[in-house]
């Protein structure tokens, strides 16, 4: 089986699970309920207040539906056709036979109009729902999406005045101010580190003529070397820091740029201290060009590399491997070394944590790598080595990732 991975995509928000009833189709029912008691009602009412009409006169309907008794002498009166029954009792179940069938018609035109009219009124109150709602999903996709690398987007919506226009509109003015603080942000990290690598330069040619001119007392030397080394890892914190401020920047210049030659560089330069730490480090380099920014991708090879060789073990391996996908190119780094527990993964590429070990590096590596996978649309993948311990990076750059 497989050990757990971690990836990162450039949009890393997932849609929230959900469940029930939406909104609309809520509203939808709730309209139709309410239409339904009192369309009901009304439709009852009106039923009852036939029957208590025509109950009221009965009466009067019957003994007009009986013949007058004819005046003495005036013939013989018609034969009666229920000689057992008489007259006003046969009108009276007549006119109850009629009354029963009004009262079912009248019931049952009503029951067809009601459910008819439900029905309208269930569409278009879910229409109506689903025209005001449709903008509100614009905004829970945006919110979604929007994140610390794509928040120049906006939403823009249109349509009337109203709550969900007022809505889109704040998020719209929450994503310039978030703009402008991350901006501001970036640019005094990128200025900052900037101007501090001149006296870091000066302070460290300071220690190191003295050191190589043979001018410094036996005593102070330890001191010396330890203050270069203190200025270096100084250097170098600056140096990770103008790369995560320029990969967070969204700001390239794009050029055809080979993967595989980058990870030569990388090798070439990290040779020393694979030699010094006893390291094996294997390559497997095919072809893997990409539209890129050439320094940014320089970097982020070479913090894998630097990576994996320095967060290893003594006669551990490392292997680096590019090549293609349908889709664009890749550059994969696998080590050996300290088992790694899979809950922790996400923590190793937060800024300055440096995992285990605590060596070379400013512990800006892995953030600066998934800065810089972001900024080229691409995806970053870390997963746990089952045998061996360490760790197996992958970073998925499309062709055109600029």
């Amino acid at each position: 089986m497989n050990p757990p991975s971690l990836r990162f995509p450039r949009l890393p928000c997932l849609p929230a699970p959900r469940h029930g009833l939406t909104i609309r189709t809520r509203l939808a029912l709730l309209n139709s309920a309410v239409f339904m008691a009192g369309g009901g009602a009304i439709l009852a009412l009106a039923w009852l207040s036939a029957r208590e009409i025509i109950d009221k006169h009965r009466s009067m309907l019957t003994a007009a539906s009986v013949p007058a008794t004819p005046p003495a002498g005036a013939g013989a009166a018609p034969p009666n056709p229920h000689p057992a029954t008489p007259r006003s009792a046969v009108a009276a179940r007549e006119f109850s036979a009629f009354q029963d069938e009004v009262l079912a018609d009248l019931l049952r035109w009503s029951f067809v109009i009601l459910v008819a009219f439900l029905a309208l009124s269930l569409l278009a109150t879910w229409w109506t729902a689903r025209q005001s709602l449709g903008r509100i999903g614009r905004v829970t996709a945006a919110a979604r999406h929007i994140g610390e690398g794509n928040l120049d987007a906006r939403l823009a919506l249109v349509g009337p005045q109203d709550e969900v226009k007022e809505l889109g509109d704040t998020f719209d003015t929450m994503l310039d101010r978030l703009e402008r603080s991350f901006t501001d942000q970036r640019r005094f990290a990128a200025h900052a580190s900037h101007e501090l690598r001149t006296p870091i330069a000066l302070q460290r040619a300071a220690l190191e003529i003295p050191l190589i001119q043979g001018r410094v007392p036996t005593d102070l030397e330890p001191d010396i070397r330890r203050a270069l080394a203190a200025t270096e890892r100084s250097e170098a914190l600056i140096s990770a820091l103008l790369a995560l401020a320029r990969g967070e920047s969204g700001i390239l210049t794009p050029r055809p740029t080979d993967l595989a030659d980058l990870a030569r560089s990388a090798i070439t330069d990290i040779r020393a201290e694979t030699d010094q730490n006893d390291v094996r480090l294997e390559a497997d380099l095919q072809w893997a060009q990409v539209a890129g920014d050439i320094t940014l991708l320089a970097q982020l090879v070479a913090n894998l590399v630097a990576n994996a060789v320095r967060h290893n073990v003594p006669g551990g391996s490392v292997h680096v491997r590019t090549g293609t996908t349908g889709s664009g190119a890749f550059v994969e780094v696998s080590n050996t070394g300290p088992t790694i527990d899979p809950a922790d993964l996400p923590d190793l590429f937060k800024p300055f944590r440096r995992g285990t070990r605590r060596g070379k590096g400013s512990g800006l590596g892995l953030s600066v790598v998934r800065s810089v996978t972001d900024t080229h649309h691409g995806i970053l993948s870390a997963r746990p080595n089952a045998v061996g311990g360490g760790l197996t990076l992958r970073v998925d750059i499309p062709a055109s990732g600029a």
